[in-house]
């Protein structure tokens, strides 16, 4: 795990409210974090994400989660880094919908 990753897990395993999993499997794919409950797939997205083919490898894995009914938050890893108890915050809140 990246080190905005780690920072934003040590956030969401505190947490009562949503039951977030780390590096979970889902088809051919490894989720960053997922709440099976909101049907919801974090991803924290560095610098590599925009670089060579990353960004339609990105599509067509959003692409495949979608037609399975589950929600893609991407979130830059800066985000997290500036504050990854807003972005825990934020998460859960957006599970409570």
């Amino acid at each position: 795990m990246s080190l905005p990753e780690v920072l934003l897990w040590r956030q969401l395993r505190q947490n009562t409210e949503a039951k977030f999993r780390r590096q979970h499997p889902l088809g051919p794919y490894v989720l960053d974090f997922y709440c099976a409950a909101a049907k919801l797939c974090v991803e924290i997205d560095g610098i590599a994400h925009s670089m060579g083919n990353r960004p339609e490898r990105d599509a067509a894995r959003d692409d495949w989660l979608g037609g399975r009914g589950i929600e893609i938050v991407r979130i830059p890893a800066t985000d997290v880094l500036r504050s990854p108890i807003d972005t825990a915050e934020a998460l859960i809140r957006r599970c409570r919908r």
